[in-house]
């Protein structure tokens, strides 16, 4: 996984910017800009897809932030509307920084191999005029997850 914003808002320059701007960001929702939260929204914003409680834990627990922080902290920033909390089909929740420049409530497709669970962030992938019609006639839609097998598990891997 490399470390880009999935989701496409600003991107800081430096590991300094970026902690400055969650820190104003958790405020300006108001939440307590602690080192944990602030800790938690700039790793999920450098993370090239979502990342899983257990992921990030594992990502700052050498900043000390335990399992239990890092899982409330996913939940008050979701709450909070910086991160967008999506379950795949594979019963793991997975978290995501929101891009300001979205609409609320509006995300994008993401493409989950169905060997090794890895999940593939597909941000420009738009759907048809048609298929939107289509889906309008039938409801509202909230998720789009495209399964299969990721170049690494495909039948061109073996």
């Amino acid at each position: 996984m490399n470390d880009a914003n999935a989701a496409g808002g600003r991107q800081p320059a430096s590991p300094s910017e970026a902690r400055s701007a969650a820190r104003e960001d958790i405020r300006a929702r108001g939440l307590r800009a602690t080192p944990a939260r602030i800790a938690a929204l700039v790793e999920i914003r450098r993370a090239a897809a979502p990342l899983t409680h257990a992921e990030l834990a594992e990502r700052l627990a050498a900043s000390g932030v335990d399992k239990a922080t890092a899982f409330r902290n996913l939940n008050d920033l979701a709450g909070a509307g910086l991160l967008r909390r999506s379950e795949l089909g594979d019963h793991l929740w997975r978290f995501e920084a929101t891009d300001p420049q979205q609409e609320e409530g509006e995300g994008h497709p993401h493409f989950l191999c169905v060997d090794c669970g890895s999940v593939t962030c597909l941000g420009d992938v738009q759907l048809t005029a048609g298929s939107r019609r289509r889906s309008a006639a039938v409801g509202t839609i909230t998720e789009i997850l495209l399964r299969g097998y990721c170049h690494d598990c495909g039948p061109a891997a073996g």
